[in-house]
């Protein structure tokens, strides 16, 4: 089992998700490896939520375990960046590669190459799509991951581990989102 599908919420995909995975989150488990996606609506256009998305140099503006980024190099593919993390998980520091940042389809990956945690070989992509969510531009963010299972750790264990840390960073992605969304909207909204 790899875990596909685990932690969405809906208790499976939709035909787009499932399309929307199917082009942009190729992961390959090998043995003793999990993967899975997650999905999350956020009520923010895709332009906003990517701004907070694409800064592979200050992830934590919504990742909340974050406490200090550095980047190495430009933000190019390539570059990275060492993250300290708060305390109170099994973690102190990740140094992280970025993968892929398309600006046109809204894609993201990044791979964790070093650190003090127990997140061996992880590597994940988050990608955007735009959506009409109650009748206003929404994104559907998707995320997945592939990452070791630790020694005495089961799969299920270590996917619903980095599902629980994902799940986190995307409502509060969802949560600062969607407060800059309220501030900048300068269209009237009807009140009845």
């Amino acid at each position: 089992m790899n875990g596909k599908g685990d932690g969405i919420g809906n208790g499976g995909l939709s035909a787009v998700e499932s399309e929307y995975i199917r082009r942009y989150h190729r992961h390959e488990p090998g043995e003793n490896q999990c993967s899975s996606e997650l999905v999350k609506r956020i009520k923010a256009p895709v332009h906003l939520v990517w701004s907070l998305v694409r800064r592979f140099d200050q992830p934590q503006k919504y990742k909340p375990f974050v406490s200090r980024c550095v980047l190495k190099g430009n933000l190019e593919i390539g570059s990275l960046r060492e993250v300290d993390v708060k305390s109170g998980l099994p973690a102190t520091t990740s140094t992280e590669r970025l993968e892929l940042l398309d600006d046109d389809e809204h894609v993201l990956s990044m791979k964790i190459i070093g650190g003090d945690h127990r997140l061996r070989n992880y590597s994940s992509i988050i990608s955007l799509h735009p959506e009409i969510i109650d009748g206003r531009p929404g994104t559907l963010v998707i995320e997945s991951f592939v990452v070791d299972v630790p020694e005495g750790n089961t799969n299920d264990e270590t996917c619903y581990f980095v599902q629980a840390l994902i799940k986190c960073n995307l409502k509060s992605l969802a949560d600062v989102s969607e407060r800059l969304a309220v501030q900048d909207r300068t269209e009237p909204i009807d009140r009845i």
